[in-house]
């Protein structure tokens, strides 16, 4: 799954225009990529008709954003549609379940489109006077819509569980699916536990995600290395105690590559640097970010140029050559 017009994306800096110029261009670029491969190996294609989904955020600062970017999604022909209720400027909390209901089932049952919507919530990018998390009876309210199929959280473990536990009022097991936003999180949520208590706080985290645990992960960092992120995920969910110590040592390792001195306090610019390292590595020509970013000074971009690489060759000690990402060179 390839996730465009996401926070990483900046959507909230660029203009409206832009936004829809890049979910166009991310689905054709997604539907070539299923052509080559089906191609390439034409039996896998007839068991698997889609071997990437492009799945796009359709968030703006208006409700009139989110409709004109979730019916462009549909003309389209996006595999699933984001949107983050809490960032829109013009929707009073108290509306929300109504604009879904009425607004977005409109839009969606007039196209006769069968897209998945699926929620977003992130603190860090709600409106002013928002709170900072979807009320839990909000969730349960739209999850009775037969379109929302899930929720991406940028928030601790509990809030998840509370999101799980809502959804399953109406929908079944495994019909509304609950995607990590704190990436890092995976490597504790999984990992097993052992003796007494380890067995405790084990039943503890079951019982917050109401045995129903989180589906899948979206990480930021994962633009740049998407082998290692997809490696990550496996032998968390398989339980490998070794390889999980391995995937948290190298990812944390990014993490703190993109940190930075600057007036005496330590500053993150993760999405600068993730754009940096997807220059350095050759797949996009322009590293630049959107207007109120953090962008990289020039002694930044040497100091996280040279970090990069030394991760990079870190990476090549510690994990299998399969699982290295790697820049197509064609």
């Amino acid at each position: 799954m390839i996730f465009g017009v996401g926070t990483t994306g900046e959507w909230n800096r660029i203009a409206n225009t832009e936004r829809q110029r890049i979910m166009e261009i991310e689905v054709d670029e997604v539907r070539r990529i299923n052509s080559e491969l089906a191609s390439s190996n034409p039996q896998s294609a007839i068991r698997i008709p889609h071997s990437v989904e492009a799945w796009v955020g359709v968030n703006g600062l208006t409700r009139a954003e989110i409709l004109a970017n979730l019916d462009a999604a549909i003309h389209l022909g996006a595999d699933a549609a984001v949107i983050a209720p809490l960032a829109i400027e013009d929707l009073d909390e108290r509306d929300i379940v109504r604009f879904f209901q009425r607004d977005i089932t409109d839009l969606l049952e007039a196209s006769k489109a069968d897209l998945p919507v699926f929620l977003y919530d992130n603190a860090d990018i709600t409106a002013p006077g928002q709170p900072p998390h979807i009320r839990t009876r909000i969730v349960k309210h739209l999850s009775r819509l037969p379109w929302l199929r899930g929720i991406k959280v940028s928030a601790p473990r509990h809030v998840l569980g509370n999101y799980t536990k809502a959804a399953l009022h109406y929908k079944q097991p495994g019909e509304f699916g609950i995607y990590i936003g704190n990436a890092m999180l995976i490597f504790e949520m999984y990992r097993p536990s052992h003796g007494f208590v380890g067995r405790l706080r084990e039943g503890w985290r079951d019982y917050l995600l109401n045995d129903t645990p989180p589906i899948g992960v979206v990480s930021g960092p994962a633009n740049c290395m998407p082998r290692e992120w997809q490696k990550a995920w496996r032998v968390c969910w398989s339980g490998d105690n070794e390889l999980t110590d391995a995937y948290q040592d190298l990812l944390s390792r990014f993490e703190k590559i993109c940190g930075f001195d600057e007036n005496g306090r330590r500053v993150k610019k993760t999405i600068a640097c993730v754009k940096y390292a997807l220059e350095l590595d050759g797949v996009i020509s322009s590293s630049a970010v959107g207007r109120g970013t953090k962008a990289l000074s020039d002694d930044q971009r040497k100091i996280f140029s040279e970090r990069y690489q030394a991760l990079r060759d870190y990476a090549r000690k510690r994990i299998d050559a399969i699982w290295q990402t790697v820049a197509d060179k064609a």
